[in-house]
């Protein structure tokens, strides 16, 4: 045994002391007591999963004074992520094979957190669906347009998923119809502007849309962020999953701020009784996991007018922070949030992580509940330097591993660019069977 790490863990609803072995990189042992080459003892701290975000958008390539893979990377390790995925939707957005790779190439050089790429779904590019399938880690539609990257028209929605069945690979859908959206264009100045802009009506139809092709292959629904969205799946198949964000679930539209264009973002933030209703799903097991959709934008992008400004907000660091340190004021069970944010979403990408588990990846968190501190953008590691979760209280990571290795003590960063891999979907059938 290479490493033992002692500590408290949680396991059946309940803390008991034990230490964890790694050989490899993965979880060899775990017992009471456990002889290893090196042995670290955490003392009364907790021993988690590395949480799993299925959702971020590092912006690299294109725009790496917003973010890129080692700044974004770092981000997510302080905040005890030890495992992102990139959506498309980059400059250029990753369509092609060879953009793929080249994407993939940069995050091995760059990521101090494994990683997987997702490919779009074009208009343009539905041919290339079978090369892209055994590559990327999975597929991204956007319904309404986003940043750098236009919508799939609702029409040829049917025939990309049929498409893309054959693969067994999952796609994340962006759930805001166009064509809706296009019935609510006009200028905005404020966060209900944005709001009654691409209203929940235009969320509710594109995951109508979802529903009616009737094509049996996984699909995600990303950032629900409404009472009639949610509705809109009600019964809705096994295969169709949903994420949640921490904005849409701490935030809404009546936020007063002096920077509203901080909380730009699509789809919006809604009414105080949609953050509720998907507050309420969230934890009684009607959503499947929370995924940060980090995005960030420069400051002076984010201080422009409203409606000249761009729409995103960072979060990979923020999100498991802020939710332990709802555990600990008990407005979350933390086997729910270890389902939300660490094993689901193991689950969906088929990878062997997101429990502590024997043969499962050594990605652990040490967190000390006791350890509560106010969120401030001075300690964030985000490039874009802001985040609308300024004075939050969190609970952040004292040490994090990445498959056995520590790549953060305290404030100190140990791990280093190109430390993280590139994640390889295995057998999500099977997988699904244990969640």
């Amino acid at each position: 045994m290479e490493l033992c790490i002692e500590g408290k863990i949680f396991r059946n609803g309940a803390f008991e002391s034990a230490c964890i072995g790694i050989t490899n990189g993965k979880i060899a042992a775990i017992k009471k007591t456990l002889t290893a080459d090196s042995h670290l003892n955490v003392g009364s701290r907790v021993l988690l999963p590395g949480g799993i975000d299925l959702h971020v958008h590092f912006r690299d390539p294109g725009n790496p004074k917003k973010e890129d893979f080692q700044t974004g990377s770092t981000a997510a390790a302080f905040g005890g992520i030890t495992t992102i995925f990139d959506m498309p939707n980059t400059s250029p957005p990753t369509t092609s094979l060879p953009l793929l790779q080249e994407k993939q190439r940069t995050a091995n050089a760059r990521s101090l957190v494994d990683f997987g790429i997702y490919a779009a779904v074009t208009e343009d590019n539905l041919r290339h669906i079978p090369a892209l399938a055994p590559r990327c880690a999975g597929f991204k539609i956007f319904l309404g347009s986003s940043t750098n990257i236009g919508s799939l028209p609702s029409p040829l929605l049917k025939q990309a998923l049929e498409a893309i069945r054959p693969t067994k690979t999952r796609t994340f859908i962006h759930a805001e119809d166009e064509r809706c959206l296009s019935h609510y264009a006009g200028p905005e100045e404020n966060l209900m502007d944005h709001n009654r802009r691409r209203p929940a009506r235009c969320e509710e139809t594109a995951i109508h849309s979802v529903l009616s092709t009737d094509v049996e292959t996984p699909v995600h629904i990303c950032h629900l962020s409404s009472q009639d969205g949610l509705a809109a799946l009600t019964q809705h198949p096994s295969s169709i999953t949903v994420g949640v964000t921490p904005h849409h679930l701490l935030l809404d539209a009546a936020v007063d701020s002096r920077h509203p264009t901080w909380y730009k973002v699509n789809p919006p933030l809604r009414s105080p009784v949609d953050r509720e209703a998907i507050w309420t799903a969230m934890t009684q097991g009607d959503v499947d996991i929370l995924e940060s959709d980090h995005a960030p934008h420069t400051l002076d992008e984010k201080d422009m007018e409203f409606g000249k400004a761009p729409s995103g907000m960072p979060g990979v660091e923020t999100m498991y922070p802020l939710f332990l340190a709802l555990v600990k004021q008990e407005r979350l069970g933390l086997a729910r949030l270890l389902s939300l944010l660490c094993e689901r979403p193991a689950d969906l990408a088929g990878l062997p992580k997101g429990r502590l588990e024997v043969n499962r990846d050594a990605d652990i968190v040490v967190v000390d509940f006791k350890a509560l501190t106010r969120i401030s953008a001075e300690r964030l590691h985000s490039r874009c330097g802001w985040t609308v979760f300024e004075d939050r209280q969190a609970i952040f990571p004292s040490a994090v591993f990445l498959r056995g290795e520590q790549i953060v003590d305290g404030m100190q960063l140990l791990g280093s660019p190109g430390s993280g891999c590139c994640v390889t979907r295995q057998d999500q059938d099977s997988k699904e069977g244990d969640a």
